[in-house]
Formats: structure tokens, C-alpha cells, sequence
């Protein structure tokens, strides 16, 4: 078997490059011949395609990348399969998604996503996102560099840390937390809560309206927003780092920070919705909220990154579900239970562990995909 992997390649910490790079990983250490190119590079895609001749071409992204990871290969003749999350509506491509013998998605629910917005489902298998469970481990609290994380942020031995990630923080839910915090602040021990957020324009000013709302909140003095730029290599200590993992998100289509959380053995709070229907056990591995609002929009608007004109309005048949909130209620239930009790968080993380290692290991990911090549395209 012969496999091309298109992503952001060399990887960046990001979640689509990290996703790709994994599974590069995972067939590599299989013996499965894969090379690995950049998405967008043109030039170099078209030299694999000659010398390489790949079985087939796996592309990471999202049905706007189906220029580069579809139609780009077939016009070579090489077999496309991309690999895709969701991102609240497909708007595109439905056509050329179809014919397709096969797609992968990370999750049941993008799998509901593409076939709601008129992807047939016959050829759609899921292929979760994988995790390395040797760097994603438990770490003793007081080793030196758990303690140096939690010094860096000003976090005493005594404090119960809570932490959020993402290229945001509204995004994976980090409000909702904040108006929970509140609610329980002089009822659970002292806390401190950390988001680390991606330096961008836009998290920019996400960031100081979420820090307006603590203040207004009145827990300023206990949320820190962590902006640096980080490398994937410091993630497994950031995690290891916290006691309680919260992003119950608001558009989630797998949860990869969830996944390493639980392989750090940390409990995790999330909302009882999207990809973490799949990757957390409520109450086993995970505290999932309910949903408390579900965002619905008529209409959206697309620009050439979709493969529209500037500014084209979508006008849906039926409303659309693009975004989730969950129960603030729940999430406060939720954290006051696990800051109270500290076995019940070492086994919660315990059980976090042991799924992720069964089900999301990179190489068992590797193998299932392998697996999938086999028996829906007959590649060995």
C-alpha cells in the first residue's frame, strides 16, 4: 500500500496539521510506504504523483480544502480520499463529494453533518483523530516540570487549576465555564483558570471581551489568558499541569484537546453533543453538559474560499443548527462535584486513560485505517 498525505506539512501545532501528522506516524511505524506533502504545494503533490504513484491520496481538511485534496489528484488520475471535519454547514462540492468511493470523517456527528447537507452516507466510514498516549501521559504532581507550568502561571501548590485550550477560548465553550465558576466561586477551593489561546487578530479580540466578562463576572483576579506561542512538545505538560480539563465546546467535531486530556489521566468536562459523543463516557471518563442552546441561522454568507463569489448569501431550505451552548447550570454541578473530590478526578482520569489508549492511540488509528483501505477500496 502506497498512501500520500496532504496537510499542513512540515506540521504546526495546529489541529488539522497534528491530525495529518499522526497518522503519518502511525503507517510509517506499520511499514506502510507514506510520504507526507503540503496541501497547497502544487508542484511538489504533482512529483509524488509521478515517481511516488500512490494507491491513494488522503487529504486533511474541510469540504472548502476540496480543491487541493480532491480535484488536484484526480486530474492525475491518482485516487482521492480525504479525511474531513465539519465546520456547521457544507455549502459545496456535494457533486464531487459523491462520487467519491470513499470519505473519512473524524466523528458520527460530521458524518450526520455531511449527509444532512446532502452527502450521501454509504461511502462515509469514521476515522477517529489520533493521539500519542507516550507523550500525552500521567505526570506525578510534583515533578519539576509540571511545577515549573504551574509557577509560570502563578499557580500555588494549594490551587486547583482548571484548564481550556484552543485557538480560542469562547470556542471550546470558555465563557459558559466562567458564568459556572461564579456561580460556585465561594463554595469550592481555590482555583485558578487557565486559557491558552493561539496568538491571532481575532482571538485578539475574542480574548478581551471574554476577559470583560470576568471582570463583570467579578473572577478577574482568578482567570489567566495564555497567549504565547507554543510548541505541540510543552502541550502534554500544559495538560499534565491541570487538575480539571473544561471545554464543553461550541462547535466540536472530534475534541482532540479532550482526547489528550483524558490520556493525561485528567477528568474532563464537556457538553453532551457533536465528536464528544464519541471520544467521552458521561460520568466514566467525562462530565458532559447538556445542551442549553442551540445557535440557528437561516442563511450564511461565502466568498471564494468555498469556492463562491465574494460575498454569495446561502438562503437555506430549513434553519441550520451552526453552533451549540451548554447548560451553565451543568458545567457548574458539574465543577463543583469534581473540585470536591479528588478521587473521584483520579478516577475519572483513570478511565479518561485507559479509552484513549484503546480506541485513539495513533497506531491503533493507523491500523483501522489500513484496515478501511482494505475493505472499502480492496488496497493492500
Amino acid at each position: 500500500m502506497k498512501v500520500l498525505l496532504l496537510y499542513e506539512y512540515p506540521p504546526s501545532p495546529g489541529g488539522l496539521a497534528t491530525q495529518g501528522d499522526l497518522l503519518y506516524r502511525g503507517l510509517l511505524e506499520l511499514g506502510v510506504d507514506a510520504h507526507a506533502v503540503h496541501y497547497e504545494s502544487a508542484q511538489e503533490k504533482e512529483w509524488y504523483y509521478h515517481w511516488f504513484k500512490p494507491d491513494v491520496v488522503v487529504g486533511v481538511g474541510y469540504w472548502g480544502y476540496t480543491p487541493q485534496l480532491v480535484l488536484h489528484p484526480q486530474r492525475f488520475g491518482v485516487q482521492p480520499v480525504p479525511w474531513l471535519v465539519a465546520n456547521g454547514y457544507i455549502a459545496n462540492y456535494q457533486d464531487v463529494l459523491n462520487q467519491l468511493p470513499l470519505i473519512l470523517v473524524t466523528s458520527e456527528w460530521v458524518k450526520e453533518m455531511y449527509v444532512r447537507d446532502g452527502i450521501s452516507g454509504d461511502n462515509i466510514e469514521v476515522l477517529p483523530v489520533g493521539c500519542d498516549t507516550h507523550t500525552f501521559k500521567p505526570f506525578d504532581r510534583d515533578d519539576p516540570k509540571i511545577l515549573a507550568v504551574r509557577e509560570s502561571l502563578g499557580i500555588t501548590p494549594e490551587q486547583l487549576m482548571i484548564l481550556t485550550v484552543g485557538g480560542d477560548a469562547a470556542s471550546k465553550g470558555a465563557q459558559e465555564v466562567m458564568q459556572a465558576l461564579a456561580i460556585i466561586d465561594t463554595q469550592v477551593p481555590d482555583w485558578k483558570y487557565v486559557c491558552k489561546v493561539w496568538p491571532q487578530p481575532r482571538t485578539q479580540v475574542q480574548n478581551q471581551a471574554d476577559l470583560e466578562m470576568a471582570v463583570a463576572l467579578g473572577i478577574d483576579k482568578s482567570v489567566t489568558y495564555a497567549t504565547n506561542i507554543i510548541s505541540r512538545d510543552f502541550m502534554p505538560y500544559l495538560i499534565g499541569a491541570c487538575d480539571i480539563y473544561a471545554a464543553p465546546s461550541r462547535l466540536e467535531g472530534f475534541g482532540m484537546p479532550q482526547v489528550e486530556a483524558g490520556a493525561c489521566q485528567k477528568p474532563v468536562i464537556g457538553i453532551k453533543a457533536m465528536g464528544m459523543l464519541d471520544t467521552l463516557v458521561h460520568g466514566e471518563t467525562a462530565f458532559l453538559a447538556n445542551v442549553a442552546q442551540r445557535i440557528v441561522v437561516n442563511e450564511v454568507t461565502l466568498g471564494d474560499e468555498s469556492g463562491f463569489k465574494a460575498q454569495s448569501t446561502i438562503v437555506f431550505d430549513e434553519p441550520r443548527t451552526v453552533d451549540y451552548r451548554a447548560s451553565i447550570k451543568d458545567i457548574s454541578e458539574h465543577l463543583l462535584t469534581l473540585m470536591h473530590d479528588a478521587e473521584l478526578r483520579k478516577k475519572m482520569g483513570l478511565a479518561g486513560r485507559k479509552r484513549v489508549v484503546e480506541n485513539f492511540d495513533y497506531r491503533v488509528v493507523a491500523r483501522r485505517f489500513v484496515q478501511i483501505m482494505q475493505d472499502k477500496l480492496g488496497i493492500d
